[in-house]
C-alpha cells in the first residue's frame, strides 16, 4: 500500500551517521528497508528537505517502490557545519556517502544527486562500481567547483558587512541565505575546500563505467559543459531540462519522469 502524502511531504526524524573525521552527518529514510535502494544527494546550500521533499522527488520514488536514503552533506543541512576548508575536500565529500552506505548496510543502490551531489555523485559512482548500478547526475558543474564564486568578497561581505558586486556571487549568497539553516562561514569554506582538491573536474580520463543519465536545465549556464562531461562518459545518455535554469530544475517534472524511467530501466 503506498504511504500516504503526509508521510511523503514531511521530514522523518534525522538519523546521525559519523563521517570518518568525527563530523556528524544527518540523513533520511523512506520505504522498506527490503526494497530497491535510491541514494539521494542535494545541491551546494540546499538540503535533503528542499531540494528532494519539496520538489515531489521523494514522494515520486517511494510511490515507485524505492526505499530512498537522503544525504545532508556536511555544511548543509541537520549535518555538522565546520568552517575550515579542509574539511570539505571532494575524496572527504565522496568518501562520507559511502560511510553513510556502509552504515545503513546498502550494499546495491542507484544513485541521484544534483549540482554538487552530482559532482559528488561522479566521485562515488566511479569509486563504488560494483554497489551502485546507475546514477542521475543532475546539473553537473564543469570545471573547477563553484569557481564564479568571488571568495574575497564574500569574506569581506561577512567580516565588514561589504556590499557583494559580483552578480553570480550575490546570487550564491542569496541562494545561502534564504535558508535559516546555513552557515555562509561553512559554505564558503566548502567552495575554497573544493577549490584545493580540485584540478581536472571531473576527470574524464576515470569516467564512471555505469549507465549514467545527465540532467541539466536549457537555460543553465553549465548546460554545454555537462553535456561535454555526458560525452565523456563510456554509458550515457543527456537529457536536457526545458525551461529550467540552475535553481529550479530539481523542481522540473520533466526531470523527475526522465529520472524514474532511467532508473527503471535494466
Amino acid at each position: 500500500m503506498a504511504a500516504p502524502l503526509s508521510e511523503l511531504t514531511s521530514m522523518p526524524d534525522a538519523q546521525l551517521v559519523y563521517a570518518a573525521d568525527g563530523t556528524r552527518l544527518a540523513t533520511y529514510s523512506w520505504g522498506d528497508f527490503d526494497a530497491p535502494t535510491v541514494v539521494i544527494v542535494h545541491g551546494f546550500a540546499s538540503n535533503t528537505r528542499d531540494n528532494w521533499v519539496l520538489t515531489g522527488w521523494i514522494r515520486d520514488l517511494s510511490t515507485a517502490g524505492y526505499r530512498v536514503i537522503g544525504i545532508d552533506q556536511r555544511g548543509h543541512g541537520n549535518s555538522d557545519k565546520p568552517h575550515d576548508p579542509d574539511a570539505f575536500a571532494v575524496r572527504t565529500l565522496a568518501t562520507d556517502i559511502e560511510t553513510v552506505m556502509d552504515t545503513y548496510l546498502v550494499e546495491d543502490a542507484r544513485y541521484v544527486g544534483y549540482s554538487l551531489g552530482a559532482r559528488v555523485g561522479w566521485e562515488v559512482v566511479r569509486d563504488l562500481p560494483q554497489r551502485i548500478s546507475r546514477a542521475v547526475l543532475g546539473g553537473v558543474p564543469d570545471g573547477i567547483p563553484l569557481e564564479r564564486l568571488d571568495i574575497p568578497q564574500v569574506r569581506a561581505y561577512l567580516d565588514h558587512g561589504e556590499p557583494v558586486q559580483d552578480i553570480a556571487t550575490r546570487n550564491y549568497v542569496k541562494l545561502t541565505e534564504r535558508v535559516a539553516s546555513n552557515d555562509l562561514h561553512s559554505l564558503l569554506a566548502l567552495a575554497e575546500g573544493m577549490r584545493r582538491s580540485s584540478t581536472v573536474d571531473p576527470d574524464p580520463t576515470t569516467a564512471p563505467t555505469q549507465p549514467l543519465l545527465f540532467a541539466t536545465g536549457s537555460q543553465d549556464a553549465v548546460l554545454e559543459g555537462s553535456r561535454q562531461i555526458a560525452a565523456q562518459a563510456p554509458d550515457a545518455r543527456f537529457f536536457e531540462i526545458p525551461g529550467r535554469h540552475h535553481f529550479n530544475a530539481p523542481g522540473s517534472r520533466d526531470f523527475r519522469n526522465a529520472a524514474l524511467e532511467f532508473l527503471a530501466a535494466s
